[in-house]
């Protein structure tokens, strides 16, 4: 069964400064938050990446992986919510 997965672009507060996020819902639920890596303390290599902030219910993983796009990361939401 597919879920509806939707983004709402969000500025998040990370690390004293502004950071582009999107808030990831699933059927009109929040289930994620991710953050694009863009600060100076982030590792060169993770640089415009994005890392899953926040994650709720079934999509609070302790070790999520680094996304390309927020698409990946949704399609990894409806993964983890499906399974």
């Amino acid at each position: 069964m597919a879920l509806d997965i939707s983004s709402q672009p969000m500025r998040v507060p990370i690390d004293g400064h502004d950071s582009e996020g999107n808030l990831v819902l699933a059927d009109n639920q929040l289930a994620a938050v991710i953050v694009r890596l863009d600060g100076e303390h982030h590792d060169p290599e993770h640089k415009r990446l994005w890392h899953l902030e926040a994650g709720f219910g079934k999509c609070g993983l302790r070790d999520a992986p680094l996304f390309t796009t927020p698409d990946e990361a949704g399609a990894r939401v409806e993964q983890t919510l499906i399974r």
